[in-house]
């Protein structure tokens, strides 16, 4: 399925601000209150959009492609605004994440069949994991969220509703099951081995070592003037900086930056803030320092 294109390019001013010019970064974001993907330069202008419906998770691919997932699938697109490949969930699926895969596949979580499938670029099923549904309290589209798999094979499975964090085997089976605060939108298992957890409505991201001891937190009031809300998503930088999804939700709409970069000692040097172009920013991948998980060893 190909969605429409909205026109190239799109050129609308962004309110972006940073401590020095070089703090600035061009990115690519989801918006999925608002239907849109988007790539937005380092001058602050939008400079290529593409809409869809609630599209949560994307990356930037080695070759310079942009590929996300979408409420009813995923999606690779060339710069050109052409669609290289696609794939459609089943009908009442909702898409919550996507990674591409070292081998040159894909990671897909389907929300609604519990299950996380691997593809190749002809949306051929490779692989498939059946996950332990969640309770029926919980619906379809917060079962899930992000889902990563690690350098060693293994999988981190965000379940949303259940404010718990899986970690699967390279077979799919469950190894532990991690309790956390909030509804968990994204694990990642940093080079150290630390573990990083953007933790939603409980306002905060951590950082917990191999033992899930807290080595790292930024709350909802460390930073005056940058209350966190709903922490969706984040790309921790080799700089050690934390890029930092801060979407609004329903709490507070239109009234702190949707995205902020903040130093290990809690100093934010770069911040978005566009309410007009953004309702929200689910998940952000910089263009200038590429996100490496896609491209580790196999």
């Amino acid at each position: 399925m190909t969605l429409p294109l909205v026109g190239l390019p799109v050129l609308v001013a962004l309110n972006l601000s940073a401590v020095s010019a070089e703090a600035a970064h061009p990115f690519l974001a989801t918006d999925g209150s608002g239907g849109k993907v988007a790539l937005v330069s380092v001058a602050g202008k939008v400079e290529w959009e593409y809409k869809c419906e609630e599209p949560q998770d994307c990356w930037i691919t080695p070759d310079g492609n942009y590929f996300f997932s979408f409420k009813t699938g995923v999606v690779e697109k060339l710069s050109d605004g052409r669609t290289l490949w696609d794939y459609n969930a089943p009908e009442g699926s909702f898409v919550c994440s996507c990674q591409p895969l070292p081998n040159g596949h894909y990671l897909v979580m389907e929300n609604g069949p519990c299950r996380l499938i691997e593809i190749n670029n002809m949306g051929n099923v490779l692989n498939e994991f059946r996950l332990t549904p969640p309770p029926p309290s919980v619906e379809i589209r917060d079962q899930f969220r992000g889902v990563r798999r690690t350098a060693d094979g293994h999988f981190l499975v965000c379940r949303k509703g259940e404010h718990e964090v899986e970690e699967l085997d390279a077979t799919g089976k469950s190894i532990r099951r991690i309790a956390v605060v909030g509804d968990v939108h994204m694990a990642l298992r940093l080079p150290d081995g630390h573990l990083l957890l953007a933790l939603g409505d409980a306002h905060r991201i951590q950082e917990l070592d191999e033992n899930l001891k807290l080595v790292w937190e930024l709350g909802e009031k460390d930073v005056p003037g940058y209350p966190l809300q709903c922490v969706t998503g984040f790309q921790r930088l080799p700089n050690g900086n934390t890029i930092v999804c801060n979407s609004s939700g329903d709490e507070s709409p239109g009234k702190q930056p949707q995205v902020i970069e903040v130093t290990r000692d809690k100093k934010v040097v770069w911040e978005v803030a566009d309410h007009a172009k953004f309702e929200t920013i689910n998940q952000i991948q910089l263009v200038d320092v590429p996100e490496t998980s896609c491209r580790e060893k196999s």
